[in-house]
């Protein structure tokens, strides 16, 4: 778990990672530049987003 990229959780770090145009594309390289897994804070709920060894995404909560 050490390889692990989080959202920060202050609302100073998250000001970070507003998306001034909507249609921004996040490259899922950038996304998983530390690992095959990241974490997604939504609403309150916390999602793991995974790539697999053949390249395919899954999203659970």
């Amino acid at each position: 778990m050490d390889n692990l990229l989080t959202v920060p959780e202050t609302n100073a770090d998250k000001q970070k990672f507003v998306m001034v145009d909507r249609t921004r594309r996040i490259y899922s390289d950038t996304l998983f530049s530390h690992g095959d897994e990241v974490f997604i804070q939504h609403q309150g709920e916390q999602y793991r987003l995974r790539r697999t060894r053949n390249g395919k995404l899954i999203l659970t909560k």
